[in-house]
């Protein structure tokens, strides 16, 4: 028994050296890889710094500074974002936004959640059709769409004037003050409601057919199967659907820039925070306050989506 022990000494400690070299070959490999990939991914890290974070920084420190032409350019801190928040045409407009977050938002919510529950029952092949028409008018771009509604609410040449007329009714001004609101809340819905419609679909095809068929033999009927299934199982979707279109409306810009020379002055320069701001650096060179407004905006935004999903998970992590 000693003898044969100690025969089997040796291998025991030869296998040991090359498993603990084995570790460091793993090591060296992994290291390999990781240069290769950081390797790969620097192009589109230069790319990311030079066109994003170092005009965020620049835009940063133009923000602490005022320049005028009696005193030059100097350093003021957070006096311009002082003045922000009590510019009354900044105001004006953050809550002119707001209006509209809480207008458009649960609009496009229903427009989209309705097509993607609709479309997600149909097995005939318009299903794939119908799914293309609702998308597509996010695949126009956002210029080309707001021209286009311009035309269509055009009072004097557009397809309205001539319906109203021929059963003989006054031709609504669609662009009006009391009417803008309305006519660009529509717009953006029918701009964004195919592109939410499709996160959603996509999130409804992803549940198990086999919950359906056991809320069938249960006897739900398809609304109850929709609403109390299929509804709160995409809740992390919607959650998603929700702070996109939060952030994009809290941005609201190019529809109410187009549609701004034929509105018929309803739509002015601080019809919006993003309009301030632009209006500010290239009608009036204004751009540290320009880019203390937009940071101003930017703060606002994120604190905004950083509530709600603070406030989302919260409650989901009560309902669990």
């Amino acid at each position: 028994m000693t003898t044969h022990s100690t025969l089997a000494a040796p291998p025991a400690a030869a296998v040991a050296p090359a498993r603990r070299r084995a570790p460091e070959g793993g090591s060296k490999l992994e290291r390999r890889r990781q240069r290769w990939g950081w390797l790969f991914v620097s192009p589109f890290l230069l790319v990311f710094a030079l066109f994003l974070i170092f005009p965020l920084f620049y835009a940063f420190g133009m923000s602490l500074f005022t320049s005028t032409l009696a005193t030059g350019t100097k350093f003021t801190g957070i006096e311009n974002y002082v003045k922000a928040f009590t510019d009354p045409l900044f105001l004006e407009g953050l809550l002119r936004v707001a209006a509209f977050a809480i207008v458009m938002i649960p609009a496009q919510l229903i427009v989209a959640m309705a097509a993607a529950l609709v479309l997600d029952t149909l097995v005939t092949r318009l299903a794939s059709l119908s799914r293309l028409l609702i998308f597509a008018p996010y695949a126009i771009p956002v210029v080309i769409g707001a021209l286009m509604w311009s035309f269509l609410y055009s009072p004097r040449f557009g397809p309205g004037a001539t319906l109203f007329d021929l059963v003989g009714l006054p031709t609504p001004d669609f662009l009006a003050s009391d009417t803008v609101f309305a006519s660009l809340v529509n717009i953006v819905t029918w701009q964004w409601s195919g592109y939410y419609m499709v996160v959603i679909y996509a999130a409804l095809r992803s549940i198990d057919p086999s919950i359906y068929e056991a809320a069938r033999i249960d006897g739900a009927n398809g609304w109850q199967t929709a609403i109390r299934i299929k509804v709160p199982m995409i809740s992390s979707s919607v959650v998603m659907v929700i702070t996109f279109a939060l952030i994009g409306t809290l941005q609201f810009f190019t529809e109410p820039v187009v549609l701004r020379n034929i509105a018929q002055g309803a739509i002015d320069a601080a019809y919006t925070p993003n309009m301030y701001a632009y209006s500010l650096a290239f009608s009036y060179s204004q751009f540290n306050y320009a880019s203390a407004i937009a940071f101003s905006l930017g703060m606002l935004v994120f604190a905004g989506s950083f509530v709600f999903l603070f406030l989302t998970r919260k409650q989901s992590g009560l309902k669990s």
